[in-house]
C-alpha cells in the first residue's frame, strides 16, 4: 500500500455537512479497496490566487490515506463526478529512503 494525500477545494459556503459528504466519498472508495483513511485536516476558507468557476475563495480540506495504487483511478472518477468538489489533487507522500545519502567532498582548491 502507498501513502497518499489529497487536497480538496469545496465551495466557500461549505458547511460541516458538505465537508462530511466529501470526506465520506473518499472513505468509501478507499475502504472498498482495503485502504485506510488517516488524518483529515480542515484548513477552512482561503482566497484563491486566481478565479476558479467565478469564485474567489474556497474551503480547503486535506486528507491523508493509504491505499493500493489501483484505487486512485476510482477515487479520481468519483471526485470528478461529485458536484460539491471544485478542484482536487492527489499526491503520493514520499517515503524516506533507506539508503543513506553520501556527500561527496569537493576537491580543495589550492
Amino acid at each position: 500500500m502507498r501513502e497518499y494525500e489529497i487536497m480538496l477545494i469545496l465551495p466557500p459556503e461549505a458547511d460541516e455537512a458538505l465537508v462530511g459528504t466529501a470526506v465520506d466519498r473518499i472513505t468509501a472508495v478507499v475502504s472498498t479497496s482495503g485502504g485506510t483513511v488517516g488524518n483529515i485536516d480542515r484548513w477552512g476558507r482561503r482566497r484563491f490566487a486566481y478565479e476558479i468557476n467565478d469564485q474567489h475563495e474556497g474551503y480547503y480540506v486535506v486528507v491523508k490515506f493509504s491505499a493500493e495504487p489501483a484505487s486512485q483511478t476510482e477515487l479520481e472518477r468519483v471526485l470528478n463526478l461529485a458536484d460539491e468538489v471544485t478542484r482536487f489533487k492527489v499526491t503520493v507522500v514520499p517515503t524516506p529512503s533507506s539508503k543513506t545519502s553520501k556527500k561527496t567532498a569537493s576537491p580543495a582548491s589550492a
